[in-house]
């Protein structure tokens, strides 16, 4: 599975559970890090944990193994690291505080339309 692949795949994993705001944002140009940061907002802590799991039986099943998890108890942010793909599910709180969008603007959003509702 391409990263480009895996993204998309966290995408719809986090729709399916009514994720909000989903952003796919390619950060191969700009950074080492990764080739993608996927990042999400759930309506209250157990949304998010519900997020993250999600995201990582989808991606489990399509056999793409989770490197690494921050956050799981922390109830307002999990990361999942897939490597060249970084998941983040934020409460909505913690996402305006952190504000990862507007730190990799400079990042090509990918398109959803029709990927995602």
């Amino acid at each position: 599975m391409t990263s480009y692949e895996t993204a998309v795949t966290a995408a719809k994993a986090i729709d399916s559970k009514k994720g909000e705001d989903i952003q796919v944002i390619e950060i191969s140009d700009i950074s080492v890090l990764a080739d993608y940061m996927v990042i999400a907002t759930g309506s209250s802590s157990t949304h998010v944990k519900a997020l993250a799991d999600e995201v990582e039986y989808q991606l489990d099943n399509a056999g793409v193994s989770v490197s690494h998890i921050e956050g799981y108890r922390s109830n307002s942010w999990i990361l999942l690291d897939y490597v060249d793909v970084i998941v983040n599910v934020f409460d909505d709180e913690a996402r305006h505080f952190y504000d990862l969008d507007r730190l990799w603007q400079d990042g090509a959003k990918v398109d959803l339309t029709g990927i995602i509702d």
